[in-house]
């Protein structure tokens, strides 16, 4: 079976190395052919990584994905069961080691709904502590305005810009 190995950390302080240990060892006491993919500093909207392996497994380029734990592979409850859904649509398997879960039966099924059902409720619970601690030292979520926020500072150009500039007059 050739098998997809998915890890993925939300921050570049993060490290990555023990689901690398537990998703290669599991490939190789299974003797599974692999690959392994990995996703640094990660966002819900960006994880270019993982959505170019989840064309793979729709192009049936591999036989499953395994995943250290499910909230590894989906950030909510919504996209983990669409995606879940499709690739069992196609054919292909999701292996959670941590969760150790079985999505081939009914019970496994059953499991899955629950566990994704948790995740979605602690990820809303981490927001909520993290809006209310902003909220109660009086900052702001993002970066602090400064000078070049002002939209009456003129800053001067890029030598890139001066450069294109140039060249767009010398072509005229």
């Amino acid at each position: 079976m050739k098998v997809a190995l998915y890890a993925r950390v939300s921050t570049i302080d993060q490290n990555p190395e023990m689901q690398k240990k537990s998703l290669v060892e599991k490939a190789q006491r299974e003797g599974w052919e692999y690959e392994y993919f990995e996703e640094k500093e990660s966002t819900r909207k960006t994880r270019p990584i993982k959505y170019a392996l989840y064309q793979r497994l729709l192009d049936k380029e591999f036989d499953a994905v395994c995943v250290w734990k499910i909230d590894r592979w989906a950030r909510s409850t919504q996209e983990l069961s669409r995606e879940i859904t499709t690739l069992f649509e196609k054919g292909a398997k999701f292996i959670s080691l941590t969760d150790n879960i079985d999505l081939s039966s009914a019970s496994g099924k059953l499991q899955f709904n629950i566990i994704s059902a948790f995740a979605q409720f602690e990820r809303d619970l981490i927001s909520e502590r993290t809006k209310e601690g902003l909220k109660r030292s009086n900052k702001r979520p993002g970066r602090p305005k400064g000078r070049k926020d002002s939209k009456s500072i003129n800053r001067p150009k890029s030598s890139y810009y001066k450069g294109w500039i140039k060249r767009k007059s010398n072509t005229v």
